[in-house]
C-alpha cells in the first residue's frame, strides 16, 4: 500500500496512529506531499483524490481511498477490528468524538489560513470559530474521564490529533491550564509509542504560511 503523507497533517497523523497500533505500518510506503488551500495541488495527489487532499491510501489492489475517516475504518477492517466498536452505543460514542475532534481540527486549519490573508482575517468568522473551539474544548473536558477509561479507539485518536494541532500551531494558547482533565488524558495517550512518535513535525517542506497564530486563540475569556 502507499500513503500520500505529511508529518504535519493532523489527518495523516490519525492514519499513522491506526497503522502503528494495528501493526500494518510496515505494509505502507509513505509518499511525502505538501498540500495547502492556497497552493496548487500536487498532481500525484490530484490523480488519486479529485479533492486534492491528504491523506490518500492506495490499496494493494491499486484503489485509492481518501478521507482519514474512511482510511482508518478500512485499516481497522484489515486488522480485524477494534477501533470502531461493534457495540452500537459504544460505536456512536466513538464516532461522535471523531466528529468533534475532526471538526475542531478543521477550524484550526482554516483559521490559520484565514489569518494569513493579505487583506487580514474576517473577524466575524474568526470570532465565531473562537466560540466553537472553546465550546468544543469544554465538551472534551467533560468527556475526558470517559476518554481515559475506554480502550483506544477512533474517538480518542481524533481528539489526540486535534489537541496535537493546538500544540503544533497555537503554542501560546495554554489549553492545559484551562482543561486539566483533558491535559491528563493527553498525557496518558502520549505514553503510547504510536501517539508519541507521530507528534507533528515541521520538516521544512514549506507551505508558505507563516507562524502567525500566536495570541489569536485564548481560553481566558
Amino acid at each position: 500500500m502507499k500513503l500520500h503523507w505529511s508529518p504535519r497533517s493532523p489527518y495523516v497523523r490519525k492514519v499513522m496512529i491506526v497503522l502503528k497500533e494495528t501493526g500494518l505500518e510496515p505494509r505502507v510506503e509513505l509518499s511525502r506531499n505538501v498540500v495547502a488551500l492556497h497552493m496548487p495541488t500536487p498532481q500525484a495527489v490530484l490523480a488519486d483524490n479529485p479533492l486534492g487532499k491528504i491523506p490518500v491510501l492506495i490499496t494493494d489492489a491499486g484503489k485509492p481511498i481518501y478521507d482519514s475517516r474512511v482510511i482508518c475504518e478500512y485499516l481497522d477492517g484489515l486488522a480485524g477490528g477494534g477501533f470502531f466498536p461493534a457495540d452500537n452505543a459504544l460505536r456512536m460514542e466513538h464516532l461522535t468524538w471523531q466528529s468533534l475532534g475532526d471538526g475542531l481540527t478543521d477550524i484550526l486549519l482554516l483559521w490559520r489560513t484565514e489569518l494569513a490573508r493579505p487583506a487580514g482575517a474576517w473577524e466575524a468568522v474568526t470570532d465565531a470559530w473562537r466560540i466553537k473551539i472553546r465550546a468544543g474544548m469544554r465538551q472534551l473536558e467533560a468527556d475526558a474521564p470517559r476518554l481515559s477509561a475506554l480502550p483506544l479507539g477512533i474517538g480518542q485518536v481524533s481528539v489526540i490529533c486535534a489537541l496535537g494541532q493546538l500544540d503544533f500551531r497555537w503554542t501560546d494558547c495554554n489549553w492545559r491550564r484551562h482543561f486539566p482533565a483533558l491535559a491528563a488524558f493527553h498525557a496518558q495517550m502520549l505514553e503510547r509509542p504510536s501517539v508519541r512518535d507521530t507528534v507533528p513535525d515541521d520538516d521544512n517542506a514549506g507551505d508558505n504560511v507563516a507562524d502567525i497564530t500566536a495570541g489569536h486563540l485564548w481560553f481566558d475569556q
